[in-house]
């Protein structure tokens, strides 16, 4: 399968004529055509960018735009000859001229004061838009007119005009958007919103933008944000721009540091570590645990296999965090290894052995465990794993335990170092796949998203933690149809319609000698009860197993890494008319 950009921006990304006639005809349709205010603040940009950047607002397809520019003190007189020139021939175009360089934010301001819209949006003196950007944002409008932040898709363009290194991003991901600002461009806001901010914030150069959203974010429920999953901005990049690197910039990346440090604090969040991670430009946050940390019942279905559990269960009774208490639940073992070292820990205080000789029912019998368990928390792990370092229950934990977080997963890897599991992607074979799987440990993976906390649909049961409220509202794992397959899928599904997050962590690892306890599925009978476990997914969840809020639709549903999709399964609404 081909994952050249180019040949998938040929074959599913161009407009052509007839794309342009139903765009208009669409437009014309449209309930609602909201005055869109495009913002430009100018200064000392070649004069080529900046008639190109100007020219991709003039040949919008939607009309109903006006291009409020702030020169910010420019002493390139060609500058000043290109804005008035555009002035003159489009009454749409304002513009006005500062007097001394007060930087990005006071200019986009002064920029702002011109907006008589009801939404504004961004454009950098030097980048594009694409023809049908303003019509897609009053397409969003009209499907659903609430909305007061609306992100896209990105890619760059290179000095000649190549398209290349497209960004398609995540819809709303709070998490994610701690350690960069992947909303970036296109971004509209209410304008009502943005002046009740009082629009940029200064001294802050180089991460206003990501300032403006962490901001704007405070103030609006999920449901009022809308990702629109369609490239609709060309950032080009050019020497010393922030498109090229943020080291071009040094002083970006502290600027960073400090919006996301103060969002923190305004939204209850302290004494959270806000560190820079030079290697990939973009910040890594460590959560503090709570001042009263909760009681965790850590639960570990096992089999035989003593060799196995051991090192699972080293690896709870070493963790640094030490408010936990230990249920194995033995599934009929029969070695005498096992069974010996089994008793040795009944002598441990915080440690239960609870003995269940029923068939393997993986979510049966973390169900019942649930319900001897004496913690706030649940943590599940399988009895394959390998702790990397001490501190991985308390990362987990931190992670948890903060408003709105239902569920939280690690990262695990193959005895081979490879990624197993970096968080779950709906609709890869039919019903879900793993992040990054096969990717090498250290690899940042998409966008960074190998190595970044974020939110995600679901994460596997093999080693999850959940808060135990959240746990029994939602009626635990289904152990009616869900034995073995799909249950933790299934089981996130159902917490994200409670209107909570579930996240995946980094930096909580461990090694996920995955199905050396039980085997693979690999039997006659083994393969049947998979297939009707996937059956029951598919009847009950439906079309939700094909449209992953973090899972972009332009990227493949046939791997697990983030190639381009062949075709594209985001909606062209203008060929739905």
């Amino acid at each position: 399968m081909s994952n050249n950009y180019q040949d998938w921006v040929r074959r599913f990304d161009l407009l052509d004529d007839s794309d342009r006639r139903k765009i208009r005809a669409d437009i014309e349709g449209l309930q609602w055509r909201p005055k869109i205010s495009v913002l430009m603040p100018v200064y000392n940009v070649s004069a080529r960018w900046l008639e190109l950047a100007i020219m991709s607002v003039r040949r919008q397809l939607y009309p109903h735009w006006e291009l409020c520019i702030a020169d910010d003190g420019s002493s390139n007189p060609e500058i000043c000859a290109v804005l008035e020139k555009h002035r003159r021939e489009d009454a749409r175009i304002k513009v006005v001229m500062r007097g001394a360089n007060g930087h990005i934010s006071v200019a986009t301001n002064s920029a702002l004061q011109l907006a008589t819209g009801e939404y504004v949006c961004f454009l950098d003196h030097d980048d594009e838009l694409r023809e049908h950007a303003l019509y897609m944002i009053a397409r969003a409008l009209n499907q659903k007119a609430d909305l007061k932040m609306l992100y896209s898709d990105e890619d760059h363009l290179t000095p000649a005009g190549l398209r290349y290194n497209p960004h398609f991003k995540s819809d709303w991901n709070p998490d994610l958007l701690l350690s960069q600002n992947y909303v970036c461009h296109l971004l509209a806001l209410q304008s009502q919103l943005i002046k009740d901010l009082q629009g940029m914030r200064t001294g802050i150069e180089g991460a206003q933008d990501w300032d403006l959203v962490l901001r704007a974010s405070e103030r609006l429920s999920p449901e009022e944000i809308y990702h629109i999953p369609h490239v609709l901005y060309h950032w080009r990049v050019i020497e010393g721009s922030t498109a090229q690197s943020t080291s071009f910039k040094p002083y970006v990346l502290e600027a960073q540091q400090r919006v996301v440090r103060e969002h923190l604090e305004r939204t209850g969040i302290k004494h959270a570590q806000v560190l820079i991670a030079r290697e990939i430009s973009q910040l890594k946050v460590f959560f503090e645990l709570p001042e009263d940390p909760p009681l965790v019942s850590v639960i570990i279905p096992t089999r035989d296999q003593v060799k196995l559990l051991r090192r699972t269960v080293d690896g709870v009774l070493k963790n640094a965090y030490r408010n936990f208490e230990l249920l194995i639940i033995d599934n009929g073992s029969s070695e005498r290894a096992t069974i010996e070292y089994l008793e040795s820990l009944k002598s441990l205080p915080n440690v239960r052995i609870i003995r269940d000789d029923g068939e393997f029912n993986f979510s049966r019998l973390n169900n019942g465990a649930v319900k001897l368990a004496r913690g706030e928390v649940l943590g599940f792990l399988n009895n394959d794993l390998e702790p990397v370092g001490d501190a991985w229950l308390a990362e987990l934990l931190a992670t948890l335990c903060r408003p709105g977080i239902g569920a939280v997963g690690a990262k695990l890897l193959f005895p081979t170092g490879l990624i197993q599991h970096a968080g779950i992607i709906l609709g890869i074979g039919g019903v879900a796949g793993h992040n990054h799987k096969g990717r090498a440990r250290f690899e940042t993976g998409y966008c960074n998203r190998a190595i970044l906390r974020q939110n995600v649909s679901a994460v596997t049961a093999a080693c999850m933690l959940i808060k135990r409220d959240i746990f029994e509202r939602v009626g635990g794992f289904d152990a009616e149809k869900l034995a073995v397959a799909f249950n933790d899928v299934d089981l996130g599904l159902k917490i994200r319609q409670q209107g909570c997050l579930i996240s995946f962590t980094p930096y909580a690892e461990l090694y996920h000698y995955e199905s050396a306890s039980r085997g693979h599925e690999n039997t006659p009978t083994k393969f049947m009860r998979f297939e009707k476990e996937v059956q029951v997914m598919q009847e009950r969840w439906g079309e939700t197993l094909l449209r992953d809020p973090y899972y972009n639709p332009n990227l493949t549903l046939e791997s697990e890494d983030f190639r381009l999709a062949f075709p594209s399964r985001a909606v062209r609404p203008w060929k739905e008319q």
